[in-house]
């Protein structure tokens, strides 16, 4: 005989808690004389239904046992989702944010028979009585249980959670270990999952340390700390501990890259680099942040490049950049952050240009090449921004605004903005100032324009920003 607790006839859909990401499901289980049936967990009809439950990839499938009734369990928070069903009995689940924010401590309870199931966030501690003998619990969880992973646990009798369990706590059978655990005024918050910020002593990785600041979670690593190319960086790091890369480190020597050795240091570091990240990243689940290039382009087009338009790049640096690309728009979760011309922290056009300002020597540059000048903190600002925000997945441009000039027109205004004659700046096409050149020269795209659908300040008052924060 079908037991009573189940009920039947639910269509399917997802109800929201009071514990962000904490999410309730009913599910439609059909039965008869014989018993029934119920499709546990079904991606592609949740997403149909538009259930917004994150698609975590569940590597293991465990089942909890309960013979008698009052059985009860938790509290536990562990570093990984849970998907939590009952197959067959019911239970009373009690859950609470031991995550660190705002809502730690907040405190949702339900019930569950076969046709409901819950999505259990990372960090959100999770437990359960059972309400009928032979209670079948089953959870779905997208890692596999490490001793080195980072575990969260709270009372069952915690006065400030006063979970309202319906068999008390002291006519029930509970482990030793569940009752010995901390009152939440002694729980350690399970901190956010972790943030590697690889070439974090770039301009664009100085500036990065600037926005995201020093915390646990935040690990900043220089290619000495941290080999991309190794075979070895798939076990190089508990990855399932990471929710976001931020890749920071690239080859950019953009003439250098069209010599043999120089080529290969190109392919290493932006595409060879860029592939064993992207594997580890789909691998884990791990939101993959990628800073791509103007170079990309060929600089042919009239108008702004968009991000939909098709890549053409020109030299070596350009193709390594457009590889990386093509990379990482396979990464389930990725941003692919194309910039231009990046100034910060460290050597640059336009410090350089101040500095010959500075020191009375009157420079020739090329005013045949068009764009906009971008800070690094504000593309490291515009990265945070996309993560803390939940941006669609996808390529975004980041550029200052205001109307695009030459590298002639950026000298100029530096000359200008450190109190100098701009005048002293001479106008050259880039086939005049490299005509004498030695060594190998890349192409340069002509048009460097990207179409930023929110772009910052005019770039203009950006350099101004930035001279003044240098000292000039």
């Amino acid at each position: 005989m079908t037991p009573v607790s189940i009920e039947f006839g639910k269509s399917l859909a997802a109800r929201e808690t009071s514990i962000p990401g904490l999410i309730v499901l009913d599910l439609p289980v059909h039965g008869d004389a014989r018993g029934w049936f119920k499709e546990n967990w079904q991606r592609e009809k949740m997403a149909a239904a538009g259930i917004d439950l994150p698609d975590f990839g569940p590597v293991q499938n465990n089942i909890s046992f309960n013979d008698a009734v009052g059985t009860t369990r938790g509290i536990h928070a562990e570093p990984w989702d849970k998907y939590v069903s009952v197959a067959t009995g019911r239970i009373f689940g009690a859950w609470v944010d031991l995550r660190k924010g705002d809502t730690f401590g907040a405190v949702f309870t339900a019930e569950l028979d076969p046709s409901t199931a819950i999505f259990v966030p990372r960090g959100v501690g999770n437990s359960y009585q059972t309400l009928e003998p032979d209670t079948a619990y089953t959870y779905l969880v997208n890692d596999h249980w490490s001793p080195e992973a980072t575990y969260t646990f709270l009372n069952l009798a915690d006065e400030t959670a006063a979970i309202q369990w319906p068999i008390p706590l002291d006519d029930v059978e509970i482990s030793a270990k569940d009752k010995s655990h901390p009152r939440l005024a002694d729980v350690v918050p399970m901190p956010p999952k972790k943030v590697l910020i690889t070439g974090a002593n770039g301009q664009l990785g100085r500036a990065l340390r600037a926005e995201f600041g020093d915390h646990p979670w935040i690990e900043y690593a220089a290619r000495e700390d941290l080999d991309l190319t190794s075979p070895g960086l798939d076990a190089a790091r508990r990855w399932r501990d990471y929710g976001t890369i931020i890749n920071a480190a690239a080859y950019t020597k953009v003439d250098l890259a069209e010599t043999p050795e120089g080529r290969r240091d190109a392919w290493s570091a932006n595409v060879t680099a860029v592939a064993a990240l992207a594997r580890v990243a789909t691998s884990n689940g791990i939101t993959l942040v990628h800073v791509s290039s103007d170079y990309v382009f060929d600089g042919s087009k009239e108008g702004p490049y968009t991000s939909d338009d098709v890549l053409s790049p020109l030299g070596v640096y350009g193709q390594t950049k457009a590889a990386g690309d093509a990379i990482v728009s396979v990464v389930p979760r990725h941003y692919i952050v194309r910039t231009s011309w990046v100034v910060g922290d460290g050597r640059n056009f336009v410090r350089t240009m101040a500095s010959l300002a500075e020191r009375g020597i009157s420079p020739k540059v090329v005013d045949d090449q068009t764009g906009r000048l971008t800070l690094a903190s504000d593309v490291a600002a515009r990265i945070e921004e996309l993560l803390r925000t939940g941006a669609p997945f996808g390529v975004h441009h980041v550029t200052s605004g205001g109307t695009p000039g030459t590298w002639f027109d950026v000298a100029r205004e530096v000359f200008r903005l450190t109190g100098h004659d701009p005048d002293r700046v001479t106008g050259v096409s880039t086939d005049e100032y490299f005509a004498a050149a030695t060594e190998p020269v890349a192409d340069r795209p002509r048009n460097s324009v990207l179409e930023d659908p929110r772009p910052g300040a005019p770039w203009q008052q950006r350099l101004a920003d930035y001279l003044t924060s240098s000292g000039h």
